[in-house]
């Protein structure tokens, strides 16, 4: 499927995130963030060979500041894995697929 990550929104955060059956890998960016743009490809990569045991998530934090406001995101890009509802994992700055890899296997 291409449409790898998803698109999130304060509005679907709930439902696409929180209530989630499986794990979520939430990647809060802006479009003027160039770490951002370099973590990006890696993530839907991460989204493409991980179905079904990982959903990846995109929220634009200038779009939707509720969300990024209740997770106390200070820092894009924040990589964000929640588990059952709660975050189990956090990540700041463009890392490497290796190390987002890592911290998803911890979870998953």
């Amino acid at each position: 499927m291409s449409d790898k990550p998803i698109t999130v929104t304060d509005s679907n955060f709930e439902e696409e995130v929180v209530k989630s059956d499986i794990p979520v890998l939430v990647d809060f960016w802006a479009e003027w963030c160039m770490p951002c743009k370099m973590v990006s490809p890696i993530l839907k990569e991460i989204a493409e060979e991980m179905e079904g045991k990982i959903k990846v998530a995109k929220l634009n934090v200038d779009n939707s500041p509720q969300a990024a406001g209740q997770y106390g995101i200070r820092s894009i890009p924040s990589l964000l894995i929640f588990k059952s509802g709660s975050v189990a994992e956090q990540m700041i700055g463009a890392l490497p697929k290796k190390a987002i890899k890592e911290k998803i296997d911890n979870v998953i």
